[in-house]
Protein backbone atom coordinates (compact mmCIF):
# COMPACT_ATOMS: atom_id res chain seq x y z
CA UNK A 1 0.00 0.00 0.00
CA UNK A 2 0.76 3.55 -0.75
CA UNK A 3 0.64 4.80 3.14
CA UNK A 4 0.72 2.91 6.47
CA UNK A 5 -2.81 1.97 7.73
CA UNK A 6 -1.51 2.42 11.12
CA UNK A 7 0.70 6.02 11.51
CA UNK A 8 3.08 6.53 13.95
CA UNK A 9 1.24 9.02 15.93
CA UNK A 10 -1.19 6.13 16.07
CA UNK A 11 0.93 3.85 17.27
CA UNK A 12 2.13 5.75 19.88
CA UNK A 13 -1.78 6.42 20.89
CA UNK A 14 -1.98 2.74 21.53
CA UNK A 15 1.22 1.10 22.64
CA UNK A 16 -0.60 0.57 25.94
CA UNK A 17 -3.53 -0.97 25.12
CA UNK A 18 -1.88 -3.31 22.71
CA UNK A 19 1.06 -4.27 25.59
CA UNK A 20 -1.61 -4.99 27.82
CA UNK A 21 -4.74 -6.85 26.01
CA UNK A 22 -2.84 -8.48 23.25
CA UNK A 23 1.21 -9.05 24.49
CA UNK A 24 0.21 -9.55 28.20
CA UNK A 25 3.08 -6.94 29.30
CA UNK A 26 2.34 -5.21 32.74
CA UNK A 27 3.83 -1.42 31.83
CA UNK A 28 4.33 0.86 34.45
CA UNK A 29 6.74 3.50 33.01
CA UNK A 30 7.60 3.57 29.09
CA UNK A 31 10.12 5.89 27.63
CA UNK A 32 10.35 6.02 23.36
CA UNK A 33 13.61 5.52 22.01
CA UNK A 34 15.97 6.61 19.07
CA UNK A 35 14.14 4.13 16.53
CA UNK A 36 16.66 5.17 13.88
CA UNK A 37 19.31 2.80 13.71
CA UNK A 38 22.72 3.23 11.61
CA UNK A 39 24.81 0.18 9.69
CA UNK A 40 25.38 0.09 6.09
CA UNK A 41 21.48 1.91 5.73
CA UNK A 42 19.06 4.54 7.30
CA UNK A 43 16.46 1.93 8.80
CA UNK A 44 13.86 3.38 11.27
CA UNK A 45 12.06 1.06 13.86
CA UNK A 46 7.99 1.50 14.33
CA UNK A 47 8.25 1.51 17.98
CA UNK A 48 11.13 0.84 20.14
CA UNK A 49 10.86 1.50 23.99
CA UNK A 50 12.31 0.86 27.38
CA UNK A 51 9.81 -0.72 29.47
CA UNK A 52 10.20 -0.16 33.05
CA UNK A 53 13.97 0.23 32.49
CA UNK A 54 14.07 -3.35 32.32
CA UNK A 55 13.93 -4.47 29.02
CA UNK A 56 13.58 -3.15 25.15
CA UNK A 57 9.86 -3.78 23.62
CA UNK A 58 10.63 -3.17 19.63
CA UNK A 59 7.27 -3.55 18.16
CA UNK A 60 6.24 -3.73 14.01
CA UNK A 61 2.60 -3.21 12.41
CA UNK A 62 2.98 -5.14 9.07
CA UNK A 63 0.50 -4.14 6.53
CA UNK A 64 1.68 -7.02 3.89
CA UNK A 65 4.13 -10.22 3.52
CA UNK A 66 7.50 -9.03 3.24
CA UNK A 67 9.25 -12.06 2.22
CA UNK A 68 12.48 -9.89 3.90
CA UNK A 69 10.62 -9.44 7.24
CA UNK A 70 13.07 -12.45 9.13
CA UNK A 71 16.47 -10.85 8.30
CA UNK A 72 15.00 -7.46 8.65
CA UNK A 73 13.80 -8.64 12.45
CA UNK A 74 17.32 -9.88 12.98
CA UNK A 75 19.28 -6.89 12.08
CA UNK A 76 16.98 -4.75 14.24
CA UNK A 77 17.75 -6.89 17.26
CA UNK A 78 21.42 -6.99 16.84
CA UNK A 79 20.88 -3.25 16.19
CA UNK A 80 19.21 -2.87 19.24
CA UNK A 81 21.20 -4.81 21.78
CA UNK A 82 24.28 -3.69 20.36
CA UNK A 83 22.92 -0.04 21.41
CA UNK A 84 21.12 -0.52 24.75
CA UNK A 85 22.45 -3.44 25.99
CA UNK A 86 19.30 -4.88 27.59
CA UNK A 87 16.92 -7.84 26.88
CA UNK A 88 14.83 -7.12 23.76
CA UNK A 89 11.57 -8.47 22.92
CA UNK A 90 10.48 -8.27 19.37
CA UNK A 91 6.61 -8.35 18.09
CA UNK A 92 5.62 -8.01 14.40
CA UNK A 93 1.81 -7.59 14.38
CA UNK A 94 0.24 -8.42 11.33
CA UNK A 95 -2.74 -6.66 10.42
CA UNK A 96 -2.66 -7.38 6.27
CA UNK A 97 -5.95 -8.25 4.14
CA UNK A 98 -4.19 -11.21 2.55
CA UNK A 99 -3.14 -14.72 4.34
CA UNK A 100 -0.09 -14.23 6.76
CA UNK A 101 2.80 -16.02 4.76
CA UNK A 102 5.92 -14.39 6.70
CA UNK A 103 8.56 -16.68 8.75
CA UNK A 104 9.26 -15.76 11.91
CA UNK A 105 12.43 -18.23 13.11
CA UNK A 106 16.09 -18.99 12.17
CA UNK A 107 17.59 -22.28 13.28
CA UNK A 108 20.85 -22.74 11.76
CA UNK A 109 23.95 -24.48 12.68
CA UNK A 110 25.44 -21.58 15.20
CA UNK A 111 21.85 -19.21 15.07
CA UNK A 112 18.67 -19.51 16.56
CA UNK A 113 16.44 -16.65 16.65
CA UNK A 114 13.05 -16.08 16.59
CA UNK A 115 10.52 -13.19 17.01
CA UNK A 116 7.12 -13.06 17.87
CA UNK A 117 4.46 -12.55 15.06
CA UNK A 118 0.71 -12.01 15.71
CA UNK A 119 -2.16 -12.40 13.18
CA UNK A 120 -4.76 -9.72 14.37
CA UNK A 121 -6.98 -11.50 11.62
CA UNK A 122 -7.24 -14.61 14.60
CA UNK A 123 -7.53 -12.52 17.85
CA UNK A 124 -10.92 -12.36 19.41
CA UNK A 125 -12.03 -9.19 18.99
CA UNK A 126 -13.69 -9.17 22.36
CA UNK A 127 -10.81 -8.49 24.06
CA UNK A 128 -10.29 -5.26 23.05
CA UNK A 129 -13.91 -4.46 23.08
CA UNK A 130 -13.79 -5.50 26.91
CA UNK A 131 -10.87 -3.34 28.02
CA UNK A 132 -13.70 -0.74 26.89
CA UNK A 133 -10.85 2.32 26.30
CA UNK A 134 -10.57 4.26 23.05
CA UNK A 135 -7.95 2.81 22.02
CA UNK A 136 -8.58 -0.63 22.24
CA UNK A 137 -12.20 -0.28 21.18
CA UNK A 138 -10.51 1.11 17.78
CA UNK A 139 -7.96 -1.47 17.15
CA UNK A 140 -11.06 -4.24 17.52
CA UNK A 141 -12.04 -3.47 14.35
CA UNK A 142 -8.91 -4.91 12.83
CA UNK A 143 -9.75 -8.62 14.80
CA UNK A 144 -11.96 -11.35 14.54
CA UNK A 145 -15.90 -10.84 14.58
CA UNK A 146 -16.37 -14.40 15.57
CA UNK A 147 -19.74 -14.85 14.18
CA UNK A 148 -20.96 -11.27 15.40
CA UNK A 149 -22.48 -8.89 12.55
CA UNK A 150 -19.84 -6.34 11.41
CA UNK A 151 -22.53 -4.04 11.84
CA UNK A 152 -23.44 -4.77 14.65
CA UNK A 153 -19.64 -4.64 16.06
CA UNK A 154 -19.05 -1.42 14.19
CA UNK A 155 -22.27 0.35 15.62
CA UNK A 156 -20.84 -0.65 19.67
CA UNK A 157 -17.62 1.42 18.86
CA UNK A 158 -18.84 4.20 17.46
CA UNK A 159 -21.58 4.47 20.18
CA UNK A 160 -18.83 3.71 23.19
CA UNK A 161 -16.34 6.07 21.40
CA UNK A 162 -19.15 8.56 21.58
CA UNK A 163 -19.81 8.08 25.55
CA UNK A 164 -16.31 7.65 26.23
CA UNK A 165 -14.68 10.79 24.94
CA UNK A 166 -14.75 14.69 25.23
CA UNK A 167 -15.82 16.23 21.94
CA UNK A 168 -12.09 16.81 20.81
CA UNK A 169 -10.61 13.26 21.68
CA UNK A 170 -13.99 12.26 19.82
CA UNK A 171 -12.82 13.50 16.34
CA UNK A 172 -8.80 11.99 17.37
CA UNK A 173 -10.38 8.31 17.17
CA UNK A 174 -13.08 8.80 14.78
CA UNK A 175 -10.19 9.65 12.50
CA UNK A 176 -8.42 6.20 13.82
CA UNK A 177 -11.25 4.04 13.26
CA UNK A 178 -11.87 5.46 9.81
CA UNK A 179 -8.19 4.99 8.64
CA UNK A 180 -8.37 1.22 10.65
CA UNK A 181 -11.48 0.21 8.88
CA UNK A 182 -9.88 0.34 5.33
CA UNK A 183 -7.68 -2.47 6.23
CA UNK A 184 -10.65 -4.66 6.26
CA UNK A 185 -13.25 -3.06 3.90
CA UNK A 186 -15.56 -1.79 5.99
CA UNK A 187 -14.92 2.45 6.03
CA UNK A 188 -18.73 2.42 4.41
CA UNK A 189 -20.53 0.83 7.81
CA UNK A 190 -18.29 3.23 9.92
CA UNK A 191 -19.39 6.54 8.15
CA UNK A 192 -23.12 4.89 8.15
CA UNK A 193 -22.38 4.00 11.92
CA UNK A 194 -21.52 7.83 12.32
CA UNK A 195 -24.27 9.76 10.30
CA UNK A 196 -26.61 7.36 12.55
CA UNK A 197 -25.13 8.13 16.18
CA UNK A 198 -25.89 11.61 16.42
CA UNK A 199 -22.68 12.88 16.46
CA UNK A 200 -22.43 16.47 15.59
CA UNK A 201 -21.46 16.98 11.68
CA UNK A 202 -18.46 19.14 12.64
CA UNK A 203 -16.92 16.08 15.40
CA UNK A 204 -16.59 14.10 11.39
CA UNK A 205 -13.25 13.67 10.14
CA UNK A 206 -14.68 13.33 6.52
CA UNK A 207 -16.76 16.97 7.05
CA UNK A 208 -13.61 18.58 8.46
CA UNK A 209 -11.15 17.09 5.54
CA UNK A 210 -13.29 17.82 3.10
CA UNK A 211 -14.65 22.01 4.42
CA UNK A 212 -10.55 22.09 4.48
CA UNK A 213 -10.05 20.50 1.41
CA UNK A 214 -12.39 22.98 -0.41
CA UNK A 215 -11.18 26.09 1.16
CA UNK A 216 -7.31 25.20 0.21
CA UNK A 217 -8.85 24.64 -3.48
CA UNK A 218 -11.28 28.24 -3.18
CA UNK A 219 -7.51 29.85 -2.13
CA UNK A 220 -5.45 28.10 -5.05
CA UNK A 221 -7.65 28.61 -7.73
CA UNK A 222 -10.02 31.27 -7.44
CA UNK A 223 -12.93 31.80 -5.28
CA UNK A 224 -16.01 30.74 -7.68
CA UNK A 225 -13.91 27.69 -9.24
CA UNK A 226 -12.76 26.80 -5.61
CA UNK A 227 -16.40 26.95 -4.30
CA UNK A 228 -17.23 24.64 -7.21
CA UNK A 229 -14.46 22.17 -5.90
CA UNK A 230 -15.43 22.45 -2.90
CA UNK A 231 -18.65 21.67 -2.87
CA UNK A 232 -18.01 18.43 -5.50
CA UNK A 233 -15.46 17.64 -2.31
CA UNK A 234 -17.77 17.90 0.37
CA UNK A 235 -20.58 15.84 -1.73
CA UNK A 236 -17.55 13.01 -2.38
CA UNK A 237 -17.16 13.01 1.07
CA UNK A 238 -20.67 11.92 2.23
CA UNK A 239 -21.78 15.32 3.03
CA UNK A 240 -25.57 15.90 2.17
CA UNK A 241 -26.67 18.66 -0.34
CA UNK A 242 -28.90 20.44 2.53
CA UNK A 243 -26.00 20.83 4.70
CA UNK A 244 -23.42 21.92 1.69
CA UNK A 245 -26.04 24.44 0.73
CA UNK A 246 -26.41 25.91 4.33
CA UNK A 247 -22.69 26.25 4.95
CA UNK A 248 -22.28 27.58 1.15
CA UNK A 249 -25.02 29.94 0.96
CA UNK A 250 -25.76 28.85 -2.38
CA UNK A 251 -29.57 26.95 -2.89
CA UNK A 252 -29.95 23.45 -3.49
CA UNK A 253 -30.73 24.17 -7.09
CA UNK A 254 -27.69 25.85 -7.71
CA UNK A 255 -25.45 23.00 -5.95
CA UNK A 256 -27.48 20.54 -8.11
CA UNK A 257 -26.50 22.33 -10.77
CA UNK A 258 -23.13 22.37 -10.04
CA UNK A 259 -22.63 18.83 -9.39
CA UNK A 260 -24.21 18.23 -12.84
CA UNK A 261 -27.28 16.79 -11.53
CA UNK A 262 -31.18 17.46 -12.83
Amino acid sequence: MKKDIISKEILKEIIFSISKNLLHLKIKNIEFLDKELLRIEKREADIVALIDKSFILHLEIQNNNNKNMLTRMLRYFTDIYSTYKKPVKQYVIYIGKEKLKMDNSLDLENIHYKYNLIDLKNIDCEIFLKANDPNSLVLAILCDFKEKNPRDIIFYIVDRLKKTTTSFELKKYLLMLEELSQNRKLEQIVKEAEMLSNIRLEDLPSFEIGYEKGIQKGIQEGMQKGIKKGIQTLYEFGIDINTISKKFDISTDEIKKMLGQK
